[in-house]
C-alpha cells in the first residue's frame, strides 16, 4: 500500500494542495530557510513579530514559529498592507431569507 493509498489522496493532488497552501503562507508571513534559522535562532526569536514567521527546507515551508502569549493589541494592524479587500464585507452577496 503506497503513500497516496494511506493518505487517501492521489499524489498530484496533494501535490497541488501542498503548493497552493504554500502560495498563501508565502504570502502572508515572512520565511526563512532552516539552515539560516539554525545558525541565527537567537536573535531571530528577539525579534520575531506577532504574525510569526515560516521555516522552510527547499522552498517547502515546515514549520510555523509564532510567539506564545502574544497579547491581542499588537496583533491589531500587523496584517496592514498585506491583504486586499475586494467587494463590501457587510455582505456575502447573496439574498437570502431568515425565515425559511
Amino acid at each position: 500500500m503506497g503513500k497516496a493509498a494511506a493518505t487517501g489522496h492521489p499524489p498530484a493532488i496533494k501535490k497541488e494542495v501542498d503548493r497552493i497552501y504554500g502560495h498563501w503562507q508565502n504570502r502572508l508571513m515572512k520565511q526563512i530557510g532552516a539552515a539560516q534559522f539554525k545558525q541565527q535562532c537567537l536573535a531571530i526569536l528577539d525579534r520575531l513579530g506577532p504574525e510569526g514567521l515560516i521555516v522552510t527546507k527547499h522552498g517547502r515551508p515546515i514549520a510555523r514559529v509564532t510567539p506564545i502569549g502574544a497579547d491581542s493589541a499588537s496583533l491589531i494592524g500587523c496584517l496592514r498592507g498585506k491583504l486586499k479587500i475586494k467587494g463590501s464585507i457587510l455582505t456575502t452577496g447573496e439574498r437570502w431569507d431568515a425565515e425559511s
